[in-house]
């Protein structure tokens, strides 16, 4: 099936006179014939459902769904995309190891990696996303574990050369981690350019209606995890009846562990409610990102044509130094986001924000009505000037995703806004 087919119909396929549409399954339990049947499923979570808190029938075929629209082989859903960036990164890496990651991420992941991990006694190095190859090199440790980066960074857009980082990580023998939140893998699917594990917030793009709060991990199913380099992975999990991943799941070794490891004790699943209103969201998903690509290339266009305007960051436009990566990684488009800085600085960028009509300004991003946010104040106001200035944040900049209202109408909005600016 093409991807726009796959949208509407994987993950789930109804029988004879079943519902047509997947079904709501709010329980937290499951019912066994016997003991024995109980402890079959423990020591095999994979042959039968345990409990809510690992897996839920309708959360499990949205996870079939964006495994297959990522081109994975499986994919686990968590309570949201800072828990979906936790998972990943603990699943494989432990107290005393390190990460490399680019700068350019969003601010909740640098804080995450540079202050929470660090007190679980992981370290994290920042590096470029434009950095040379002998640069990433130089930032990998022998006690690097992975590699991580954002196809379409939230809120700088710099373009992740998802090949040359997925080299140098094969080439020390460590996957490469990749947000595909904004592109979704209707604009990108990063495993295809050589990502090992791709995760989301499902937040954003693919629920679109803000409903939901949820994180997916994706495995390509494609690293060698037998390299010598995880144990964790190859050697007996005492802690879950000796089960050695790789010997017993093979190239699924990875998610598996995530979900009998990390999703047990952390228990950081969604509702199976949560699933069905994302799932909602996932039929319409390829119809939606044509849309909001269409509608940003215009804004910013627009926006870039403006005197009030210092610089606009859209990968879609000639100008825009990711122009050439945009065209190889993201020629469908380049989202509904863009960032831009106003002249002025922040006082500017507030009073243009707060004369903003239709648009709203919200803790959001991604969503099928116009938004608006002030990073420096908001989602990064954590960083440090230096961590902003690594990011690529000022005080003028503001994230702008456009919704699906006409182009006009939103044309119009910006319009009647700077004029309240000097």
């Amino acid at each position: 099936m093409n991807i726009e087919t796959q949208c509407l119909h994987e993950g789930y396929k109804p029988k004879n006179s079943e519902p047509r549409v997947v079904p709501i399954v709010q329980s937290t339990t499951y019912v066994y014939d016997s003991t024995e049947d109980v402890a079959a499923v423990f020591d095999d979570p994979t042959k039968s459902l345990i409990y809510s808190r690992f897996e839920n029938p309708t959360v499990m075929a949205v996870e079939e769904k964006i495994a297959a629209l990522e081109g994975g082989i499986a994919a686990m859903c968590t309570s949201s995309g800072q828990a979906a960036s936790l998972c990943a990164v603990l699943n494989i890496c432990s107290a005393g190891e390190s990460i490399v990651s680019t700068a350019t991420i969003y601010g909740g992941t640098v804080n995450l990696f540079a202050v929470t991990l660090k007190r679980l006694g992981i370290e994290c190095i920042f590096i470029d996303p434009d950095a040379s190859e002998e640069e990433i090199q130089n930032a990998i440790k022998p006690n690097t574990r992975l590699i991580f980066g954002e196809t379409l960074a939230n809120p700088a857009l710099t373009v992740l050369d998802i090949e040359k980082f997925a080299k140098i990580a094969h080439s020390n023998n460590i996957p490469l981690i990749v947000d595909n939140t904004f592109p979704t893998p209707i604009l990108c699917r990063p495993i295809e350019y050589g990502a090992d594990i791709v995760i989301h917030s499902t937040s954003k793009y693919m629920d679109g209606h803000a409903v939901q709060t949820g994180g997916v991990i994706v495995d390509s199913g494609k690293f060698d995890w037998k390299n010598g380099k995880f144990p964790e992975l190859t050697e007996p999990d005492e802690s879950y009846h000796g089960i050695s991943y790789t010997e017993t799941y093979g190239n699924a070794a990875y998610i598996v562990k995530a979900r009998m490891q990390l999703m047990r004790d952390f228990g950081c699943y969604p509702s199976g409610n949560s699933a069905f209103l994302l799932n909602l969201g996932l039929e319409t998903l390829a119809v939606r990102m044509k849309q909001y690509c269409e509608n940003a290339i215009k804004v910013a266009k627009h926006l870039e044509a403006s005197d009030k305007v210092l610089s606009v960051s859209y990968p879609g436009l000639e100008s825009n130094k990711y122009h050439e990566l945009a065209k190889k990684y993201l020629p469908l488009g380049c989202s509904g986001v863009i960032t831009f800085s106003i002249k002025g600085g922040k006082a500017n960028a507030i009073k243009f924000m707060d004369s903003l009509k239709m648009a709203s300004i919200v803790v959001h991003v991604a969503d099928i009505r116009t938004c608006v946010l002030h990073p420096a104040s908001s989602t990064h106001r954590q960083l440090t000037n230096q961590q902003l200035e690594a990011a690529g944040i000022d005080g003028g900049m503001i994230r702008f995703s456009c919704g699906l209202e006409n182009v006009e109408d939103i044309i119009a909005d910006i319009d009647q806004a700077f004029e309240n600016i000097d």
